[in-house]
């Protein structure tokens, strides 16, 4: 049988540098994984051939002796002279595009598998998100199941040793000159057949369990923060590290204070002749109350900063900081005024004339 010329199975030639050899193979394997074409028998076949190609032409030393005339036997031992298609490889695309590693070893070992993070909501007041509180959290999250112990197998049964792949969880094929391995079709790579599947589980060996804890927010989150709890997500398998579990908070908005990333804003009213005249005004903080200096001549809209008396802030270490209250004020002009108030308005006007202050808008060079 004729052996195929790998560059053109890469759809590269001889010249092509080792960089751009793997950059057309990873190209390839990504668009014809299984996993990407499910059911492709073609897109299977065609993964198997790049997969053996770079196996060959991405080693120096197995590329040099293919240039050269060197032959590459099947079979995990090879011939003399001959350089064997490690299984090995594969471990290569697992871990490229899936963020992992093959799932069972050499000897068809299940590998460690850490387990997935978990996310869940608590719903605050403002009080509870500024002063920290400890919340009762219900998550549901997959265990072993008690009827089988966790095999998938009915009650009184065991999983059975796969006989395509003899419990490795690996298939080697002949793929002309090469011997190709993948997890085995029949067992999806567990190396175990369940003939009789547990009628609780489905033959998972997980069900559904619900677990209850005490989460402790600390002081100071917002809206959408994200508190981390390590190790509380789903359980790790064979061995691997548990996830962590988030819990995002929803804070209820306060009448009073508006949020603005570590400080809050309080909208303070002022009359017209505390606007103009100044004065000594009492504002509510976190903590209780305070009073605060008004100049006369205050702008509506202008703010005054309460430095370090706002909300804690998160990450701040053991010495705890705040942020700042930012207190806006805004004159209200009332809409109607009684005969002696217009009175006395219009004797103040008359003190206070000035000239028309609309004459710049009039006096511009620009027309």
């Amino acid at each position: 049988m004729a052996q195929p010329d790998l560059y053109k199975v890469l759809g590269v030639d001889k010249k092509t540098s080792a960089a751009d050899i793997k950059k057309a193979y990873r190209k390839l394997a990504r668009e014809n994984h299984p996993d990407q074409n499910p059911g492709d028998d073609a897109a299977e076949e065609r993964f198997k051939q790049v997969s053996a190609a770079y196996d060959i032409l991405g080693d120096p030393e197995k590329r040099k002796q293919y240039d050269s005339g060197g032959m590459f036997s099947g079979g995990a031992g090879g011939g003399p002279g001959g350089v064997p298609f490690d299984p090995s490889s594969f471990g290569d695309i697992f871990s490229s595009f899936f963020g992992g590693d093959e799932p069972r070893g050499r000897a068809g070992r299940p590998r460690p598998a850490r387990g997935r993070d978990l996310e869940t909501e608590v719903r605050l007041s403002f009080d509870q998100s500024l002063a920290g509180i400890q919340v009762p959290v219900t998550l549901s999250i997959p265990g072993a199941c008690g009827s089988c112990h966790g095999t998938g197998a009915a009650p009184g049964t065991s999983p059975k040793v796969c006989s395509s792949c003899q419990g490795r969880g690996i298939d080697s094929q002949g793929q002309g000159l090469f011997s190709i391995s993948q997890p085995c079709t029949r067992c999806q790579g567990s190396g175990t057949i369940i003939e009789d599947p547990c009628s609780t589980c489905g033959g998972s060996g997980q069900v559904e369990k619900t677990k209850r804890l005490k989460v402790n927010i600390p002081a100071g989150v917002k809206e959408g923060s994200r508190v981390r709890i390590a190790g509380r997500g789903e359980p790790g398998s064979n061995g691997g590290p548990d996830g962590d579990l988030y819990v995002i908070t929803r804070v209820a908005p306060s009448s009073i204070f508006r949020r603005k990333g570590d400080n809050v804003e309080v909208e303070v009213p002022l009359t017209v002749p505390e606007q103009l005249l100044g004065a000594e005004v009492e504002v509510p903080t976190l903590d209780g109350r305070k009073t605060l200096r008004v100049p006369a001549g205050t702008r509506s809209g202008s703010v005054q900063r309460l430095r370090g008396e706002g909300p804690p802030r998160l990450g701040a270490g053991k010495k705890e900081t705040r942020g700042d209250i930012h207190y806006r004020f805004v004159v209200e002009v009332p809409s109607e005024l009684t005969e002696e108030q217009s009175e006395l308005v219009a004797k103040l006007s008359e003190t206070m004339n000035g000239g028309d202050p609309r004459a710049k808008l009039f006096s511009g060079g620009d027309k």
